[in-house]
């Protein structure tokens, strides 16, 4: 039976939601529920109860959750037991990352990683970074580069490679917002932060460093639109629809880079500390702890 199939079918049992599952384990919806009809179909029974409002366990589902997570659990034993008698070692691990992240951040230890291990395979998945410790802690991940959280689960393991401060950044134009803007810079006027249009990630640690800041200067937001991701952030605040608090790093590797400016803010909000992030109990696994001595 597929693994990563199983892996499906816990996730969509925890999250009974087929939107936010599929955005966790970073597939389309169709793909998740294929993958759970299918699994249905190798079980012969039903295992969730659907309709338009509601997602829920059958009592087979019920039944298969004790196995799935049984042989997952087995699955994870059983790879991190691989190469333990073994000198050159070799395997695969998943790897999640933003775009940006993959050259900024990841390059250099992906380089040291195929020249000290050339056997093991690095499968490098992307996509939102305010998804990276989730999926690392819901086993769809063994890694991920991840700006370190407020605060981190007692599970986790993560090593700082670096630090991106968090800046805002408005339309370089001479469009209505970007007038407004370069108007009250041009005045040596305060911005009129109560009056802006605001892009904003949709969950995650950019999130709330951004509520906390609204918070501390006593803004009442006027939201434009929710996204997820920072380079789809940047492509909106070029296009001159509103502002957004971006890493500073993703700005600095935008080919668009040129078409938004950074604003000066009042109360700077604290910068990200990017690391890469994995299960301590992972770090039991030969391969895992290899990579992760290259860091030291």
């Amino acid at each position: 039976m597929d693994i990563k199939r199983l892996q499906l079918f816990l996730l969509l049992a925890e999250q009974l939601h087929f939107a936010k599952a599929s955005e966790l384990a970073n597939v389309s919806a169709p793909t998740l529920s294929r993958n759970i009809k299918q699994l249905e179909d190798e079980v012969g029974a039903i295992l969730f109860n659907r309709n338009k409002r509601s997602v829920s366990l059958t009592k087979q589902g019920e039944s298969f959750l004790r196995y799935a997570r049984t042989t997952v659990t087995e699955w994870q034993m059983f790879r991190s037991s691989l190469n333990e008698a073994g000198e050159a070692l070799s395997g695969e691990v998943q790897l999640f990352s933003s775009v940006t992240a993959t050259y900024s951040f990841l390059y250099d230890l992906l380089k040291k990683v195929r020249l000290a291990h050339p056997h093991i395979e690095v499968k490098l998945n992307t996509g939102d970074p305010a998804l990276a410790i989730e999926r690392v802690m819901k086993g769809f991940e063994d890694m991920a580069i991840a700006a370190r959280p407020d605060k981190l689960h007692e599970s986790l393991a993560f090593y700082s490679l670096g630090s991106s401060p968090l800046v805002f950044i408005a339309p370089n134009d001479d469009g209505p917002l970007g007038s407004m803007i370069n108007d009250a810079i041009n005045a040596r006027a305060d911005i009129p932060w109560q009056k802006l249009p605001f892009i904003v990630p949709d969950q995650g640690l950019s999130r709330k460093r951004l509520a906390d800041w609204w918070h501390k200067n006593g803004i009442n937001p006027l939201i434009y639109s929710k996204v997820a991701g920072n380079e789809a952030a940047v492509s909106m605040v070029s296009l001159g629809f509103g502002v957004a608090l971006i890493p500073k790093v993703v700005v600095d590797n935008s080919p668009i880079k040129d078409k938004v400016q950074i604003l000066a803010m009042p109360d700077p909000v604290p910068a990200f500390d990017v690391g890469l992030v994995t299960k301590k109990a992972h770090l039991q696994q030969p391969i895992m702890n290899a990579i992760w001595q290259l860091l030291k």
